[in-house]
């Protein structure tokens, strides 16, 4: 069986018969030709289906070892679907307590307001769900490593359980990817992915994907994207199919980087805490090394002092760039509590521990050298500000 790398370059990918065209070609079309009313060549209309589409779902469902792949016009597109597929009024799901805050906005604002219930429930290492399940419960619905927090759930333990009572396993594997972590393998139903972040990796196409491990919701699923609506347009798919190629050597370089910053981040006088699946201080650093292969490109950290600190850390970065959204080529820094995570309510982020002065750092491919110069110059500068202040 040929190894992700080389099905993220071929998988469902084939010269063009008619030109002979290496890379796939963008069929940048609304609709398709019929030799006869209802007679076609498999496509009728992009929303339903679309050659460009078609091979980047083929090549996201083989790299995850799954047997069918659906995209979307973005992440939030592919979630609504999914729960609009699954669940029912009076459902019930349990969810990680700790996810990308979009996530909790569309749970908590949009799915509950059509009946359906849920539990936000602490999943880190071998959580026991049973406590949580009731009769009317469908489905848990969890990230590991998780947004901000980078806390980790065993897959093994929590799948094995959820199954145990008939519950449908879904993982946001977006930090991840399939390149670190394979939760079909594990025993998962689904794999979420926003390909906006690392899949696409270059910040310039938005999108989403929904992996199935076997043929048991592709039915649901399917009618509810063309139904929906909420599906990619050819460009974005080829845009993505771009990124795709290089996953495997991206996040090699993402996460050498990262376990080299984290560490010296762990080190530094004016670091008050890392968070960093890599290092051996996270508290589920044995499950990092059993269940990924590397440990990724995210780290969270807090900075000694407070909100103020942290801003004038965050502003005084010349490489990592302040801005929401991750997994690029590209650094980029932001405070979750604030930013990404702001539609939390302020006292359940403060019950997590997604504070004012939690940093989100997604560690680039720049040179590292020169990442940990930024870093240095800007933990720095808090010390100068403070003196300056003082004087």
């Amino acid at each position: 069986m040929a190894k992700l790398r080389t099905k993220a370059i071929h998988s469902g990918q084939h010269p063009d018969p008619v030109t002979g065209a290496v890379i796939t070609p963008l069929y940048q079309t609304t609709t398709f030709a019929q030799e006869a009313p209802g007679v076609h060549k498999g496509y009728e209309y992009s929303r339903s289906g679309n050659p460009t589409r078609t091979v980047l779902e083929t090549v996201l469902a083989d790299m995850e070892g799954g047997a069918h792949g659906f995209c979307f016009a973005s992440g939030s597109a592919a979630l609504a679907t999914l729960m609009m597929a699954l669940l029912r009024p009076g459902d019930h799901v349990i969810v990680g307590d700790d996810v990308y805050g979009g996530t909790y906005r569309f749970l908590t604002k949009v799915l509950k307001n059509f009946g359906v219930e849920m539990d936000f429930v602490d999943l880190s290492g071998s959580a026991d769900i049973t406590p949580f399940i009731k009769d009317s419960s469908k489905m848990v619905f969890l990230e590991t490593p998780t947004n901000p927090l980078l806390k980790l759930t065993d897959l093994e333990a929590v799948i094995k359980t959820a199954k145990q009572h008939g519950l449908t396993a879904v993982v946001d594997n977006t930090f991840a990817t399939p390149y670190l972590q394979q939760p079909l393998e594990l025993g998962a139903d689904i794999v979420m992915h926003s390909t906006t972040k690392y899949i696409g990796g270059h910040s310039d196409v938005v999108g989403g994907a929904l992996i199935l491990k076997d043929d048991t919701y592709r039915d649901q699923i399917a009618f509810n994207q063309n139904s929906i609506g909420a599906t990619p347009d050819p460009f974005a798919c080829w845009l993505t199919l771009r990124g795709v190629k290089t996953l495997g050597v991206r996040m090699e370089a993402h996460c050498k980087n990262a376990l080299e910053i984290a560490e010296f981040l762990e080190a530094h006088s004016q670091v008050e805490d890392v968070i960093y699946p890599g290092l051996s201080s996270h508290p589920q650093h044995s499950l990092a090394k059993k269940q990924m292969q590397g440990y990724g490109g995210m780290i969270s950290l807090r900075v000694k002092g407070g909100t103020e600190e942290a801003n004038s850390f965050l502003t005084s970065l010349k490489y990592f760039t302040l801005a929401e959204s991750l997994g690029g080529i590209e650094s980029l820094s932001e405070i979750p509590a604030i930013m990404t995570h702001a539609s939390i309510e302020p006292e359940i982020r403060a019950q997590l521990g997604i504070t004012d002065s939690l940093v989100r750092l997604s560690v680039g491919i720049e040179d590292v050298a020169d990442l940990k110069a930024d870093l240095d110059q800007a933990l720095n500068s808090i010390t100068s500000t403070k003196k300056t202040a003082a004087a």
